[in-house]
């Protein structure tokens, strides 16, 4: 490296560390007393407007929460008239529809100026007709349409067995949460009138006989798709038909089997599922099965509703689920790569947490494999749905805490073994860390297999099941919210292919040598011609490249390997003037947009990740990244990040992380810190 170089990076590194030290003392400020951290999870207004929907179903609309709801909603209002997905985007139509309704049950007078922009924009955009099957379902609940133009649920579908080509066991994870209480509305299809003012008939842009069926976004096109269409629409004309003329044996079956089920997983969860959605309708699937309001299973959801709710002033927002697993494990990992003393304390009080939520039951993954019990969720609790994306952070962070080598002593910024001092709170203390270490080990042991249990056919891995890919159930009628089924994604394969790079291969070191080498070929396989690999969990082609470029080298992929090297180049390709990185969720629509947007602290921090384990920490390019976030940090070291670039479902609803404009900053210079001195650049 050149003098010059070389002393733009030593003045860049004294920048960086002042950097570091703000943001780790903002952190460690932040932890919870029980040694978590959960930053708000924010998604789109149709948290709320679902939320009011749903207060109105039971007669509530007029209550203080539901008029704070209707505050937010009204700030949350586009200049255009409408309610986006996400800053930036534009109106979207499920979204606007629904605030829309929630606006005129709460009282707004639909001839106020705001009122009259949005049903401008909603016409503009289809109006009512092309809404959702999930929307659909909303105002079938307040009679704004018949049950016949929402898509038939049956509760029999419960019944069917697992190997059935259509079964419950082959949707994704949250889909089955939400179809399961929808199954029962389905069967009793429950519905308030409403009087004419409260109505929206005024968005319909035809008879809603006429609608027709809806599509998941996104979906591919060809000979199969066709038939599939054809098929399922013709199926759920035969159940609507079978159903008008009472034809339904199973049907009293199929409604204890789905009761039954969705009752269990209440059990040590945050709700079914442990997300919003889920728990709403199973609100209306209890009260239609009868169960009086002050019954603890009612009263149960109401209180998980409860605790999404964000007050401010006089608005109330909602959140769609919490986050203290994933947060914690991320925060962890942003500390400890600090190499801060002053963390460990904070670091121990937080693995002990982790170490409190390992799923040690059986779940819905047990369908259909074949492991011991291990892993860990999102979520405060949800044991029946732990997820290899959280697990893979959790094991990360927890073997950060053990050392590589798992011998006492020998985490990161330890300097020396544990040593049994004379006091007894000293030994006490030795006694403990000895006692977590050996206990991380084991979760580390149960959670390394568990996840290559969880391994798909192809290499990769989904989120919550495993082989969760019957593409053709993406062409059911209620499958419009792009989320139906639970495949292999590049990103999660890259960040599980890290933990077990990391970790280590457990008990099994060929099983782990097989599971490793079959995911580097799932990965290379997956990448895009420009080099980039697609994010199905986060915003989106800069998600998934990081991540992936992470995984790669941690698993000893060379540095020149080609995939490596077109991977690292697509994101210096990306880099914007300012030099930082940011990518709008419109690229889930319009891939041409990739690694374009506004910069984010998040994004910036994910290019440097991927660009330093790719091997160019000490790259100019790399180093205004790392000036980018320096110079744009505030004075609490936090910066600011009204952009969302967490994904839900892609194309339908997308979230706004707020740590992650914080642990992200701070692990990308941390990490670019130890890279450029561990390279003796200054050489």
């Amino acid at each position: 490296m050149k003098a010059d170089e070389s002393t733009v990076v030593r003045e860049s590194l004294e920048f960086t560390s002042a950097a570091i030290d703000r943001t780790t003392e903002w952190l460690l400020a932040e932890q919870h007393a029980d040694g978590y951290w959960c930053g708000e999870l924010e998604g789109d207004t149709i948290l709320e407007s679902e939320y009011i929907l749903l207060l109105a179903w039971l007669g509530r609309e007029g209550s203080d929460i539901a008029r704070q709801a209707s505050n937010y909603l009204v700030e949350k209002q586009l200049a255009a008239g409408g309610w986006a997905m996400y800053p930036g985007g534009g109106p979207e139509i499920n979204g606007s529809v629904k605030a829309y309704f929630a606006l005129k049950l709460t009282g707004h007078n639909p001839q106020a100026e705001y009122m009259q922009r949005a049903r401008t924009v909603i016409r503009d955009h289809g109006g009512a007709d092309a809404v959702n099957s999930f929307t659909r379902f909303y105002l079938a609940l307040l009679s704004q349409i018949s049950y016949q133009q929402c898509p038939a649920v049956p509760p029999e579908l419960v019944l069917l067995p697992r190997w059935s080509p259509v079964s419950l066991y082959r949707m994704s994870a949250w889909s089955r949460t939400i179809v399961v209480p929808l199954s029962i509305m389905w069967a009793f299809r429950p519905a308030r009138e409403m009087a004419p003012d409260r109505g929206i008939r005024e968005l319909f842009i035809r008879n809603p006989e006429h609608w027709g069926t809806t599509r998941c976004p996104g979906l591919p096109q060809g000979p199969g798709s066709w038939a599939w269409d054809r098929f399922f629409r013709g199926a759920d004309a035969t159940l609507k038909f079978l159903d008008h003329w009472g034809v339904r044996p199973l049907r009293a079956r199929g409604v204890r089997a789905a009761h039954r089920w969705m009752i269990d997983r209440f059990a040590d969860s945050d709700g079914l599922g442990a997300i919003f959605p889920p728990i709403v309708w199973c609100v209306v699937a209890l009260k239609c099965l009868g169960y009086d309001d002050e019954s603890d299973e009612v009263r149960y959801c109401h209180q998980q509703l409860e605790d999404l709710i964000i007050r401010e002033g006089d608005t109330v927002r909602l959140e769609p689920c919490k986050s203290p697993v994933w947060d914690t494990s991320i925060a962890m990992r942003s500390l400890e790569a600090t190499r801060n003393e002053a963390t460990r304390d904070g670091l121990m009080r937080a693995a002990q947490w982790l170490l409190s939520k390992e799923v040690r039951e059986r779940g819905d993954w047990a369908e259909t494999v074949a492991a011991e019990p291990a892993g860990w969720f999102f979520e405060h609790h949800n044991k029946f749905y732990p997820d290899t994306d959280d697990t893979a952070m959790v094991l990360m962070a927890l073997d950060q805490q053990s050392g590589r080598d798992g011998e006492p002593g020998s985490a990161a910024g330890a300097d020396e073994p544990v040593v049994l001092a004379d006091a007894a709170t000293d030994l006490a203390a030795a006694r403990r860390r000895v006692d977590m270490i050996d206990r991380i080990a084991a979760a580390s042991r149960r959670g390394t297999a568990w996840l290559i249990a969880m391994q798909n056919r192809d290499g990769g891995w989904g989120a919550f099941d495993r082989d969760n890919d019957a593409q053709f159930l993406c062409h059911v009628p209620f499958a419009d919210h792009n989320a139906m089924i639970d495949p292999s994604t590049p990103d999660l394969s890259g960040r599980v292919l890290e933990a077990l790079a990391q970790v280590g291969p457990g008990a099994d070191t060929e099983l782990w040598r097989k599971a490793v080498q079959r995911a580097i070929d799932y990965l290379r396989s997956t990448q895009e011609p420009d080099g980039a690999w697609f994010g199905r969990w986060g915003v989106n082609y800069v998600y998934g490249t990081w991540q992936v470029l992470v995984g790669l080298t941690i698993a000893g992929v060379p540095r020149d390997d080609p995939a490596i090297v077109r991977g690292a180049h697509w994101l210096l390709a990306c880099q914007q003037d300012c030099g930082g990185w940011g990518e709008t969720a419109d690229s889930y629509d319009d891939p041409s947009l990739r690694g374009q947007g506004t910069p984010t602290a998040s994004q910036t921090a994910w290019a440097i990740l991927g660009l330093t384990a790719a091997g160019h920490a000490s790259d100019p390019a790399v180093l205004r990244g790392v000036e980018f976030l320096v110079r744009r940090q505030q004075d609490d070291g936090t910066w600011e990040e009204p952009e969302f670039t967490g994904t839900g479902f892609p194309r339908v609803f997308y979230l706004r992380y707020h740590l992650y404009r914080i642990y992200f900053p701070l692990l990308a210079l941390a990490a670019w810190r130890d890279a450029v001195v561990s390279e003796n650049v200054f050489e």
